[in-house]
């Protein structure tokens, strides 16, 4: 768009360099997935290592002499670095190698330039693009330094850099008001679904470990899955019905990865508002790969951004059909409850357990009691009834409420919390039972 640069072929240098002052280094082979992901054709891997990036060229003037060789040798367009580059870099790079440079933003912004199939998912690209590009604006033209001239246009007015920076924040701030509208877009959605008293589970967990695989297989959907890192962008929703919760909203998420830019964690909060909102994650663990550990912290340090590290989670080891002599089954903690399921999405193995375990964490999620509420409790009655929590309502000859309800935990914990008040202090009456609460439900 305002970039005047040779053009990059899909033959890609790849370059990754151990750095003594990173303290948790890029993975080689997940960068290698990143470029097949994009589309590159890697030719070859230069490799070294630094006490520190090179301020002028990252990497030191002998990799540089080292770098012109393969590109020339593989008659390579694209070089890509395994780390994020300064505009400067970039731009001396490009000078000496005389081709394109990418760093590793620019790698994963570009995978999800192709990946994006909504309009909201195509505008939080663009956004986050944009605003990659902006620090880069120097480097695009040969002519920055000259004014416009001509007849009746001499004399002071904007360069050409000046005024692709203003057309670049005014189209920044047209997208802005645009995904604001989609955020409050969705967030009727969720009050609408809090009114419901429908739970929301969503799907999260490491690029490709194979949760839109599980999100077709428990739906009977048909989402787009692949083979390939970030092959979902736009969140999916779609409803399930379940044994002893009823309704419920399954969603499937775009994946993680270590180091995931902020400007894309930015760009796209819309989106993973969903997982921080939601009832219960299911975090989605590629069992078959080495490094599941390593891929479980890197997931929760992206869910801590966003506010979801505290949310109930259930784990879901996928790909057990890939391991030997590993049965589907549900791992329980010390009271009982299930804390991971292992399972195949593929071939279905296990799904059945899913379910069951999603079944009895949201069942234990709700609240179905029957509280004696007090005259000065008045603020607290108006706010259950606020949120659609009331089964119904009977008063004593004392002018006390027995206020039978039924909502979801943290929510009940939140509306005490206004009050200043912990659940101890509400007096039990009884436990709202099932039949009961169908009955109500009719008679309400």
């Amino acid at each position: 768009m305002f970039f005047d640069r040779p053009d990059s072929g899909e033959l890609a240098v790849l370059v990754h360099l151990d750095l003594a002052s990173e303290n948790e280094p890029e993975d080689p082979r997940e960068f290698e997935e990143l470029v097949l992901s994009a589309g590159g054709d890697p030719v070859t891997l230069v490799s070294g290592f630094r006490s520190s990036p090179h301020p002028k060229y990252f990497v030191g003037t002998g990799k540089v002499e080292e770098l012109c060789r393969a590109v020339k040798e593989n008659s390579a367009g694209l070089v890509i670095f395994n780390h994020d580059l300064s505009p400067s870099q970039e731009r001396n790079l490009e000078h000496e190698l005389k081709c394109r440079v990418l760093d590793r933003t620019g790698l994963i912004l570009d995978i999800f330039a192709q990946r994006a199939r909504t309009h909201e998912g195509k505008l939080q690209v663009e956004l986050a693009q944009l605003q990659h590009m902006s620090t880069r604006l120097v480097r695009g033209w040969t002519h920055l330094e000259r004014q416009k001239g001509g007849i009746g246009l001499r004399g002071p007015g904007e360069t050409q850099l000046e005024t692709d920076r203003r057309l670049l924040r005014g189209r920044i701030k047209s997208i802005l008001k645009r995904l604001e509208k989609v955020r409050r877009q969705r967030d009727q959605g969720r009050r609408a679904r809090n009114r419901a008293e429908i739970p929301t589970v969503s799907l999260v967990g490491y690029t490709n470990a194979g949760k839109s695989t599980l999100f077709n297989r428990v739906t009977e959907s048909e989402v787009y899955a692949a083979d390939q890192l970030f092959a979902t962008l736009d969140p999916t929703m779609r409803r399930i019905d379940l044994e002893d919760v009823g309704p419920t909203i399954l969603a499937d998420t775009v994946g993680f990865i270590s180091h995931l830019p902020h400007k894309l964690v930015e760009a796209f909060h819309a989106t993973l508002e969903e997982a921080a909102s939601a009832s219960l994650l299911l975090h989605v663990v590629d069992a078959h790969s080495d490094e599941r550990h390593t891929n479980i912290q890197r997931v929760n340090e992206v869910l801590e951004e966003i506010g979801a590290v505290e949310l109930p989670t259930l784990t879901i080891f996928n790909k057990i059909d890939l391991l030997q002599d590993v049965p589907p089954r549900i791992d329980r903690d010390a009271r009982d409850k299930p804390v991971a399921v292992w399972l195949s999405a593929q071939t279905g193995q296990g799904c059945e357990l899913l379910l069951q375990a999603i079944s009895e964490l949201l069942a234990d999620e709700m609240v179905s009691d029957t509280f004696l509420l007090t005259p000065v409790m008045g603020r607290l009655r108006a706010m259950l009834y606020k949120s659609n929590a009331v089964v119904s309502e009977s008063s004593t000859e004392s002018g006390d409420l027995h206020l039978s309800i039924r909502i979801p935990r943290t929510d009940f914990l939140r509306l005490l919390k206004t009050e200043n008040m912990t659940q101890d202090q509400l007096k039990v009456v009884s436990i709202v039972s099932d039949q009961q609460f169908e009955s109500d439900q009719k008679i309400a």
